[in-house]
């Protein structure tokens, strides 16, 4: 296995044009390198062996040592592109204080002490404001280390500042023992099928063992972390009813006691979509508005830095919020003005989510041929699109495909969808379909309908449909699972689909 190949691999399809072009401007320093062309022979579909990548380089004479130069160098910009891309997309500044870092030990070793220390008391005061005990230790260090230049502080006082930070430093570390103590107890219990009841004492305990209960009372920071690792157990067992509340009372304490500061802004945030999310999928929609408008006010009152990953998941569920109080005008207004990317430009992921999203919202006002037109418009293929999303939202944009070529008159194109999912499900899944079968027994009833457009109305349809194994819990989903069962209910009592779906959402359990 070539590992530069697979680390390439990883890369999004935004990412690997972003490194082609930073490649491109390395080249401008030294030309005729073959980095580019490394690059691309790696990224091809077939996998090269050494001697075939030799051959392809170096045609006119093979030369087995160049080709390994080429590697390391190609690896370098892989890392260097990737330190780069940390620092702009990193949210809690541990970029921006390395950077000072290493340019005050630069100077320092370049004999201009005076800057070096200006920029290190820069350092200091950045890696304080936004907590970033491990490098505050490292800075510390560095100052007693050059306390014997006329411009360093006094040696005592850093000493007292570095033993300060080395209580917060001791109590981030434990913070992280405790995280991934919580998460390997919390696999434990879900494999005994007891992770939800297991979540508090599991909690408890461990930050006990380790003296945090009140650091995760006052330092944002760990309450966020702890909050995934409980989104994550929730998620797992789809337990938001129980989440919700917690994380809400958690947020409110913090909030009341401590509060959050503009260093904290990126895990206020998080919290506050968390809980506007729970809310969401707990059918509170208004409230889960409310806590929407919170994360609004405190995103646009605060950085720029925060905006691209925050406004599209503001968006998105603030549409989806809407949906289900009946202004789903209100949701397709909100998908289209963020895909025009005036505010934020959106990443591939982004773009398919609002793209799909748009889609059902066009179908729930039976707006077919615009919803067509969006699913037309993704332009990728399924493969593409399973790599970028997972296997499940492509099942749920085909099934789109599928419902809007019936709506518009096209049983055949209808049937052709139909049949293509059934042969993806069947040879990734087995015949049965393994955790998707229900959407085979989902398909069978859609073809009854493409077969005889009266089946719903006829013995035995509405009792196969209310016997689908699985769609109880997607009933409490979000609008696309829920979608799909809202279709063919639809069609059994013959009334407006919007409708359905609306009277689905406010009788699920929550």
């Amino acid at each position: 296995m070539d590992d530069l190949r697979t680390t390439l691999a990883t890369f999004s399809a935004e990412d690997r044009k972003d490194f082609g072009r930073f490649i491109q401007r390395q080249r401008k320093k030294q030309k005729g390198r073959m980095d580019s062309r490394l690059y691309e022979l790696l990224l091809h579909q077939k996998e090269y062996s050494t001697d075939e990548l030799v051959a392809r380089l170096y045609p006119e004479e093979p030369n087995t040592v160049a080709y390994y130069a080429l590697r390391k160098r190609l690896m370098r910009h892989v890392t260097d592109f990737l330190l780069l891309r940390q620092r702009q997309q990193d949210p809690t500044a541990a970029s921006s204080v390395r950077g000072q870092l290493t340019l005050a030990q630069y100077l320092f070793e370049a004999g201009v002490p005076r800057m070096a220390w200006l920029t290190l008391r820069k350092a200091e005061k950045l890696a304080l404001t936004n907590e970033q005990y491990e490098l505050l230790n490292t800075i510390y260090n560095l100052q007693i280390a050059q306390a014997d230049s006329e411009y360093a502080d006094d040696l005592n006082d850093i000493i007292r500042r570095r033993n300060l930070n080395k209580k917060a430093a001791d109590e981030e570390e434990r913070a992280g023992i405790a995280h991934s103590l919580i998460r390997q107890r919390l696999r434990e219990a879900r494999v005994r099928g007891r992770a939800g009841e297991a979540f508090d004492g599991i909690m408890h305990e461990v930050l006990r063992e380790y003296d945090l209960q009140e650091a995760f009372a006052r330092r944002p920071s760990l309450l966020y972390r702890l909050m995934a690792i409980a989104r994550s157990a929730m998620l797992a067992r789809r337990d938001f009813a129980s989440f919700t509340p917690f994380v809400i009372r958690c947020y409110r304490l913090m909030e009341k006691r401590h509060g959050f500061a503009q260093a904290h802004r990126y895990y206020q945030l998080s919290l506050l979509y968390m809980i506007a999310h729970g809310l969401y999928r707990t059918r509170r929609f208004t409230e889960s508005i409310e806590y929407l408008e919170q994360l609004r006010v405190a995103l646009y009152t605060g950085p720029r830095g925060h905006y691209a990953d925050f406004v599209p998941k503001y968006t998105f569920l603030l549409a989806a919020n809407y949906a289900f109080l009946r202004r789903n005008t209100e949701s397709i207004q909100l998908l289209e003005e963020v895909l025009k990317g005036r505010d934020v430009v959106l990443n591939p992921r982004d773009q398919l989510t609002a793209r799909l999203g748009l889609g059902f919202h066009y179908f729930a006002e039976g707006k077919f041929s615009k919803t067509n037109q969006v699913l037309i418009g993704i332009g990728r293929s399924d493969r593409w699109c399973e790599q970028q999303m997972g296997l499940e939202w492509v099942f749920n944009k085909s099934l789109g495909e599928m419902l809007v070529q019936l709506e518009m008159g096209n049983p055949d194109l209808a049937l052709n969808r139909l049949r293509a999912i059934e042969r993806i499900l069947r040879e990734r899944l087995g015949d049965e379909g393994g955790d998707y079968h229900y959407v085979l027994n989902y398909l069978a009833l859609v073809r009854e309908i493409i077969d005889d457009p009266a089946a719903p109305t006829k013995p035995g349809f509405v009792q196969r449909m209310e016997a689908l194994p699985a769609f109880l819990p997607l009933e409490r989903e979000d609008l696309h699972a829920m979608s799909f069962y809202a279709w063919l209910k639809a069609r059994t009592v013959a009334r407006p689909y919007y409708d359905v779906l609306l009277e689905l959402s406010a009788s699920a359990p929550a």
